[in-house]
């Protein structure tokens, strides 16, 4: 039966997948792909709530250095409706090997410097400039946020005390950075799941499950496939299902961070069950840097909030069979209803017509007679 709601109420709960397909025996099983013997018990993923969708504009290093781009772009992101501003900081001499410093950056066109190291350098903004976009997020009602690379970066930014902290793809076997951000901070902290095991996500989840960690009540775990762009066939969006799977109750949320292009991708993983969406961000796709191509522009990122939001508006059950509004299209539309007494008496002829075939005295009956013409005859 359909559940109970009060009229146009959202569900607190709704079932993600499907019922459970027959167990496979324990040889099939173990012989099958990882994602394929996952399906085998998809009714292991458990009811969850479909939250506002929150959305974070990844701005990182799109601002080119320049503080008062930083700026526009959070401005920009605020308008379009993001719930977060992100950034990134590194310390590139702690970061990057000597041997990656000195290196030429593999993209000439894209360099703001000589070196890699130079070219990273320069779009680091500073602590202090960090505190100024802090600020500015407060005055204009939007959520800071940064992605921390090397252990320096974490300490830095968790003076600022942001409500989240990002640990990207790249970061998140760095367990020097992590224990920092695990034991002196108290704040969500966001980690991407790009280019990562199975194992080494188990591994990350049971980090934070350990001493200060409470991964339960402080970890949202990202699906994420790490290119820029990603075409559609390896944006995988189906491991949204399987972190749910096995950690929907051992950390606070699960999100997609998505490097695709276009925006009807994000929708089906909020549909999936990802309450937080992280995109790359930018004024202008045209820009200088490597991320811009992968990025939204700010009629994009709108567009994409805008859609989240009905999305999330729109995942609830009927509140009963026929919807208020339904009710005078069913009175004027629906065969049965608007023609009911017509429909009434074909119903009466066809069933005596059905029992002279089946050998009632026919004077009891009416001859047979199509119930088209009855219908035109009706109406003279």
């Amino acid at each position: 039966p359909s559940p109970t709601l009060s009229a146009c109420a959202a569900p607190r709960v709704v079932s993600v997948g499907p019922p459970r397909p027959p167990v496979l025996s324990s040889a099939l099983a173990m012989s099958e792909p990882a994602a394929k013997k996952a399906r085998t018990d998809i009714a292991a993923l458990h009811d969850f709530e479909y939250r506002k969708p929150k959305v974070i504009a990844e701005i990182g290093c799109n601002h080119k250095g320049e503080l008062e781009i930083a700026k526009e772009l959070l401005a920009l992101a605020k308008e379009a409706g993001a719930t977060v501003g992100k950034f990134q900081k590194r310390t590139p001499k702690e970061l990057l090997t000597p041997a990656q410093y000195n290196a030429p950056h593999p993209n000439p066109h894209n360099s703001f410097g000589a070196t890699y190291g130079e070219h990273r350098e320069f779009l680091e903004l500073s602590i202090d400039d960090h505190k100024k976009l802090q600020d500015h997020c407060k005055n204009i009602g939007l959520e800071y946020s940064a992605s921390v690379w090397d252990t320096t970066a974490a300490k830095e930014i968790v003076t600022l005390n942001p409500s989240l902290i990002k640990v990207g793809s790249p970061s998140n076997q760095h367990w020097e950075m992590q224990k920092v951000l695990r034991d002196e901070y108290t704040g969500e902290v966001h980690i991407s799941t790009g280019m990562t095991t199975k194992e080494e996500i188990e591994k990350i989840v049971k980090f934070w499950e350990e001493g200060k960690g409470d991964a339960k009540n402080r970890v949202v775990l990202y699906t994420c496939t790490s290119g820029y762009p990603v075409p559609f066939e390896d944006v995988c969006l189906l491991d949204i299902r399987l972190l749910q799977q096995k950690y929907q109750h051992r950390v606070k949320a699960i999100g997609f961070s998505g490097h695709h292009l276009g925006i009807a991708i994000d929708i089906a993983a909020y549909a999936l069950g990802a309450e937080w969406n992280e995109r790359h961000f930018t004024k202008d796709r045209t820009w200088k840097g490597t991320d811009h191509a992968a990025s939204l522009e700010p009629a994009g990122l709108a567009k994409l909030c805008r859609d989240l939001q009905a999305t999330q508006t729109a995942m609830r059950y009927k509140s009963m069979d026929i919807l208020d509004l339904e009710k005078e299209q069913r009175a004027k539309l629906k065969w049965g209803q608007y023609n009911k007494d017509i429909v009434a008496k074909i119903g009466k002829k066809a069933e005596l017509s059905a029992g002279v075939a089946n050998g009632l005295p026919s004077q009891r009956c009416a001859a047979p007679v199509s119930l088209a013409l009855y219908a035109v005859s009706d109406h003279g």
